[in-house]
């Protein structure tokens, strides 16, 4: 055992990241709430990691895919649909969607209840596309598809041709 590890006194650097309940950045993008509990920071940029509440009747993005990163999807409380190409899947609680780079995918909560899901997104590029629509809001712009689009392409990520 090093003597780091004996030692009760706190490091200066922890190598572990805590994120309390009420901890995190915030995130609200119409009637969606996403808290960032890693924005791969602490990962070495591996990973990022995000909690959403949709309301009730809460449309997603559109459907698009992902040139350079997974995402996961691991549905915490309600019931969330993917759309998936022309595929839906009703994704409940207890339920983890994991969609590849080039899957063509969107999301929405179209119950009369909330839904909580918990996101992955390896490696941690499109985390900076939800500060982009938040600053867009922020600045008492419209959030118009173009400019959803735009803010995507900065992320390696495209529209997909399909049902949105």
């Amino acid at each position: 055992m090093t003597e780091a590890a004996k030692s009760s006194e706190p490091l200066a650097d922890p190598a572990v990241s805590v994120v309390g309940p009420g901890d995190g950045e915030t995130i609200v993008l119409g009637t969606t709430r996403m808290r960032v509990l890693e924005d791969g920071s602490h990962t070495g940029h591996r990973l990022a990691i995000a909690e959403s509440v949709l309301a009730p009747h809460t449309q997603g993005p559109p459907q698009h895919r992902h040139a350079r990163h997974d995402e996961g999807f691991y549905i915490l409380s309600g019931t969330v649909r993917f759309t998936v190409g022309d595929e839906d899947h009703d994704a409940v609680t207890g339920t983890l969607v994991m969609v590849p780079p080039g899957t063509p995918h969107t999301f929405a909560n179209l119950t009369d209840q909330p839904a909580v899901m918990l996101s992955t997104f390896t490696p941690d590029l499109y985390v900076q596309y939800f500060r982009d629509l938040r600053d867009v809001l922020a600045a008492d712009r419209p959030l118009t598809p173009q400019a959803n689009i735009d803010a995507m392409g900065r992320y390696a990520t495209e529209p997909a041709a399909g049902p949105a």
